[in-house]
C-alpha cells in the first residue's frame, strides 16, 4: 500500500490533481492546498524544519522532497527510514512535464488513474506555452520581491523568473544563482543603480504576504517603475498552477 508524505507546497497539491490524495499521509505546515483535502492529513512540521520522528511513525512508502524547499542533510536522514526518496527540482514552466512524467513513473503502475490526469494537466500546460510563444510580449525589466528587512528576490535561473521570461519580463539583477543555494534569492542593499532603470516592480504575496502598505515603500525603491501586488502561488507554485499561473501573466502583461 503506498503512503506518502511530502515535504513541498505545490507537490501536495499536485498529488491531489493526480487522484493520489488518499494515499498522502503527512504534510508540511505548508502544504496548504486543496484546503479540504489536507485538513485531516498529519504536519510533520515545516519544509525546513521536520520532525523526523513523526515522519518515522507514520511509516510511508514515498517521501517527496525538493532541492530548493528542504535541506540535503534532512533527505540523507529521510533516506534512513527505507522511504523511496523522490527528488523534484523544476526550474523553468516546460519542467512541469518531465514533473509530471516522473510521478507517473513513480506511481501509475499502482494508481492508474494517474496517468489520465497527467496528460490532462500536460495538454492544458502545452496549450498556455504555446499561448505565450505566440503573443507579442513588450520586453520590461522586473524586480521581483519575495521578502523585506531586507528584500530579497530572485535569480534568472528560478522557476518564478522563467515563468515571467514567458511573457517577456526579464528579472533584475542579472545574475544566475545555481542549482541550490542562497544565492538563487539575491539580497538587496536598495542603493543599486539599476533600481533606478525597474520598470516593474511585482510585489509577491508569498513567502512574504506584501500588500498595499508595502507599494509605497516599493515605489522608493524604484521610482521609475510601476508596482504591482501579485499572486505568488500562481507564480511560483509549479504543478497544477503551472498552466493558471502563465495565463495570469499573460493578463498582467496585457495590462
Amino acid at each position: 500500500m503506498i503512503r506518502i508524505i511530502s515535504l513541498v507546497p505545490s507537490i501536495t497539491e499536485l498529488l491531489f490533481a493526480l487522484g493520489l490524495g488518499p494515499q498522502v499521509v503527512g504534510r508540511t505546515g505548508f502544504c496548504t492546498h486543496p484546503p479540504k483535502g489536507v485538513r485531516e492529513i498529519p504536519k510533520i512540521g515545516g519544509t525546513k524544519d521536520l520532525n523526523l520522528e513523526r515522519i518515522r511513525a507514520l511509516l510511508p512508502t514515498h517521501v517527496i522532497v525538493n532541492v530548493d524547499e528542504n535541506r540535503l542533510e534532512d533527505v540523507a536522514a529521510l533516506r534512513q527510514t527505507g522511504a523511496e526518496i523522490v527528488v523534484t527540482h523544476p526550474c523553468s514552466p516546460q519542467d512541469n512535464l518531465p514533473l509530471l512524467a516522473q510521478m507517473v513513473s513513480v506511481f501509475a503502475a499502482s494508481q492508474p488513474q494517474v496517468q489520465a490526469q497527467a496528460e490532462r494537466l500536460a495538454q492544458q500546460l502545452r496549450q498556455e506555452l504555446a499561448a505565450c510563444q505566440a503573443g507579442a510580449w513588450t520586453r520590461r525589466r522586473v524586480l521581483y520581491l519575495i521578502w523585506r528587512d531586507p528584500w530579497m528576490t530572485v535569480a534568472q535561473d528560478t522557476y518564478i523568473a522563467r515563468m515571467l521570461a514567458e511573457v517577456g519580463w526579464r528579472t533584475w539583477p542579472p545574475q544566475e544563482g545555481g542549482p541550490s543555494g542562497a544565492a538563487r534569492y539575491p539580497v538587496l542593499t536598495g542603493q543599486e543603480p539599476w533600481l533606478q532603470e525597474i520598470e516593474e516592480v511585482l510585489l509577491s504575496s508569498e513567502p512574504y504576504r506584501f500588500d498595499e502598505r508595502h507599494m509605497p515603500q516599493a515605489q522608493a525603491l524604484c521610482p521609475n517603475a510601476r508596482v504591482r501586488l501579485v499572486d505568488g502561488e500562481l507564480i511560483s507554485w509549479y504543478g497544477p498552477r503551472a498552466a493558471e499561473g502563465l495565463a495570469y501573466l499573460r493578463s498582467l502583461a496585457a495590462a
